[in-house]
């Protein structure tokens, strides 16, 4: 029998560069992206508000912003090392 956890938050396989903080930030992304969907359902069957799905989503994105910008993703457009641009 699959696990419960698998079945309810799936992940994907990463297929970018491999280095500690693409694996952290790819792991928060997908989860992002499952309570996303979360409150989209329920907001669509009318469990939820609207306005409050929308508060929880913009709650959600501001994590995620955040996330981002802790672990410094996309910070050096050139690649290299350290701010040096390649040859």
């Amino acid at each position: 029998m699959p696990d419960k956890q698998d079945f309810l938050y799936p992940r994907s396989s990463y297929h970018g560069e491999v280095k500690p903080e693409n694996l952290v930030f790819d792991a928060n992304l997908q989860e992002f992206a499952q309570r996303v969907n979360y409150v989209c359902n329920l907001e669509n069957n009318g469990k939820l508000d609207p306005e409050i799905a929308y508060s929880q989503i913009k709650g959600l994105w501001k994590q995620l912003k955040r996330s981002k910008k802790q672990l410094e993703i996309g910070q050096n457009p050139f690649g290299g090392e350290q701010g040096k641009p390649q040859e």
